[in-house]
């Protein structure tokens, strides 16, 4: 029989958890849209003025669809997410896709250069610090790191505004000035503070992570033993520590960049960022249901979609269970 025709153990976890994601997703749905209709105010008042009387209130209710049941809205709302229509914002009236996708490319710009930036310099700011474990070089990281873990992220981008964009060092733009549909790297310096607030609110709790790991493999066994046979320090940091503490920093990883995709919330309130996070707080205040759903939801998706990348790349580079569905 051919075993071929059959998926194997590691096929089989994977698709658990690609169902176990769908299935937060769908919770997740399910929450966001019950926590929209606790939402205090009207969306149809909202739209028409306090000065809206109750007849026309009632009609752009029903125009809308906000008085049938709330198990028929959910539904019909969820079917139009699955087929690529989810709806239209109760403010301007336009697709939600189309108001928010703009919004979505430069969240991700964010993100993405951000993730690119922390990600590397902070393995190698944890690597370096765990290799020089309680020299002077470790203890300042450890400060640092514990000076910034202790800052909100919305301290931490007003500190940088008020250092490097007002009269202390006026070097960099305090306040993005670019529309939703033209592109971040049309001025890279407005840029730059949104992703260091970003990089210094994620690169004390990975670089830390990094160094706890590297410690850990440097007291191991197997790295006492290659020292004793005389192998090379700098061979030993090459094939031994780094490649068995890269599981933990593929998982911490995975956690910045769903700590990113979240954070994008408040850093783009602070610096005027046109993304995602400044669209749903202008949602929210405008109690427009369809694009706070949307926007959650993706951003739950992203948070999914993050947490099973780093699972299924820490079973790749770990021969043990990368061998264990064969």
């Amino acid at each position: 029989m051919d075993r071929r025709r059959f998926p194997t153990t590691g096929q089989l976890w994977l698709l658990r958890r690609v169902l176990f994601g769908a299935a937060v997703v769908l919770l997740v749905s399910v929450l966001v849209f019950a926590a929209t209709q606790v939402l205090p105010g009207d969306p149809a008042r909202a739209v028409l003025g306090h000065e809206a009387t109750p007849d026309r209130v009632a009609a752009l209710r029903a125009e809308l669809g906000l008085n049938r049941p709330l198990v028929t809205q959910y539904l019909t709302w969820l079917g139009g997410i699955l087929t690529g229509e989810p709806g239209h914002s109760l403010v301007t009236r336009e697709s939600v896709g189309t108001l928010i996708g703009d919004r979505a490319v430069n969240s991700a710009v964010l993100v993405l250069v951000s993730a690119a930036i922390v990600v590397p310099l902070s393995v190698f700011v944890g690597a370096v610090a765990g290799r020089r474990r309680d020299r002077p070089f470790d203890r300042a990281v450890l400060v640092v790191t514990l000076g910034l873990t202790a800052l909100p992220e919305f301290i931490i981008a007003l500190l940088l505004v008020i250092l490097l964009s007002t009269s202390v060092f006026p070097v960099l733009p305090g306040t993005v000035l670019i529309a939703p549909g033209q592109s971040p790297f049309g001025d890279p310096a407005q840029l730059v503070l949104p992703v260091a607030a970003l990089v210094l609110g994620v690169l004390p709790y990975l670089a830390r992570l990094v160094r706890g790991s590297v410690i850990d493999v440097y007291e191991s066994e197997y790295v006492r033993t290659a020292r004793l046979k005389g192998v090379p320090e700098r061979v030993v940091l090459r094939r031994h520590v780094l490649p068995n503490a890269l599981v933990p920093a593929i998982q911490g990883t995975a956690l910045a960049l769903a700590y990113l995709t979240g954070g994008v919330v408040v850093i783009e309130q602070v610096f005027n960022y046109p993304g995602l996070g400044s669209a749903l707080v202008d949602a929210v205040n405008n109690r427009d249901f369809p694009v706070i759903q949307l926007i959650c939801l993706v951003f739950a998706a992203c948070y999914v979609a993050f947490n099973l990348l780093g699972d299924v790349l820490t079973v790749y580079v770990t021969p043990r269970l990368r061998t264990a569905g064969r």
